[in-house]
């Protein structure tokens, strides 16, 4: 099923995730759905069976019975601010698979598994940014010339299967991501024109708008690890830390330019989103993007989640892009639970 409601800015999507974004909202439960109250005195309800996960963006009131009914049913629900900044998760603890954590930790520890794992995501990390480069330069008109870019990323790309260690990768996959985002630069309007990545905070309007979409991204990734019982802490490719899901930032790699990066591109050179829904926050030097911007983008990611795409050698028809990110936890834990590298197929776009 597909729920949106856009007026009162709570939508639901064809993989049931809610999104709860405007202030002073009331989540609650009643008889057999959940329910959405906006100040206003508006009411949406949301059947509970069709309830996988919810996104609370800002300051809304959550009751301790739709807690506890989110609990029983294993809905997670994730908490952000209204620009995408992380405060914790609401998530059940009765689904638990010690043996696959152990082998996770094993293959953490296996020098040839990460370096093999780290090759793939990163290859075609790279082979994705080159083809939505490539996309525009092929579409539009008018474009400066991204050729030089687009040598080094290409060579970077190459050397990724020439590396010997984690560091030689990640390496690589930094050079090419330079070049990346300094042909972006020159793809974008003039307003939207930015100096390189710049993430906390973001100092202009596109890297606020990309941040903002990979955070969403990211804890999609996230809930699907944990509902494969795989440890999200645990990863294979970025340094192991405190309190950072290094497993999800191994698998957003794959994903960054086919949803989100294009997506921006596509809002700006679309005119889907003007410049004036981003300021600058005096204090911090944060570009901040409007609660009109978000909806824009949330709504856009969210068509594009549920596009079909049929990049995956190993299925036999098309599928979402959010169903993808399922598959791909999926394969992942196969190659946990085989402790084998090679099983793992990325996202490789055409």
């Amino acid at each position: 099923r597909l729920y949106y409601c856009y007026d009162q800015e709570v939508w639901l999507s064809k993989m049931s995730i809610l999104y709860i974004t405007e202030h002073g909202e009331k989540f609650s439960v009643r008889d057999v759905c959940f329910v959405i109250d906006s100040k206003g005195g508006l009411r949406r309800t949301v059947p509970q069976e069709t309830l996988e996960s919810v996104m609370i963006m800002g300051n809304i009131e959550m009751t301790t019975q739709c807690v506890k009914e989110c609990l029983k049913r294993g809905i997670t629900v994730t908490f952000l601010s209204k620009y995408g900044d992380y405060f914790g998760r609401l998530v059940s603890t009765t689904h638990h698979n010690a043996e696959r954590i152990k082998k996770q930790i094993y293959a953490a520890d296996d020098i040839q598994f990460r370096l093999k794992f780290a090759q793939k995501i990163q290859k075609a990390k790279i082979h994705n940014q080159m083809v939505i480069l490539k996309r525009y330069i092929r579409n539009y008109v008018n474009i400066e010339d991204i050729s030089e870019e687009y040598k080094y990323m290409s060579l970077s790309e190459k050397d990724i299967y020439r590396a010997k260690s984690i560091e030689e990768v990640t390496g690589y996959e930094g050079i090419a991501a330079r070049y990346y985002f300094q042909a972006l630069s020159k793809l974008v309007w003039n307003e939207f024109k930015f100096e390189g990545r710049s993430r906390r905070p973001p100092k202009d309007a596109f890297n606020s708008m990309i941040s903002f979409g990979y955070t969403i991204v990211f804890h999609e990734i996230f809930a699907e690890l944990e509902s494969r019982c795989i440890n999200p802490y645990i990863g294979f490719i970025h340094q192991i830390k405190n309190n950072h899901p290094a497993l999800v930032s191994d698998l957003i790699e794959e994903w960054r330019a086919v949803l989100v990066d294009s997506l921006a591109l596509s809002l700006i050179r679309g005119n889907e989103i003007s410049i004036d829904e981003f300021s600058k926050d005096i204090e911090t030097g944060a570009v901040i993007i409007s609660d009109k911007g978000i909806k824009i983008i949330i709504k856009k990611l969210e068509q594009k989640m549920n596009t079909n795409m049929n990049y995956f050698s190993f299925l036999d028809g098309p599928i979402s892009f959010r169903k993808g990110i399922w598959w791909q936890v999926k394969n992942l834990a196969k190659c946990i639970d085989e402790h084998n590298a090679d099983l793992y197929e990325p996202l490789i776009i055409r």
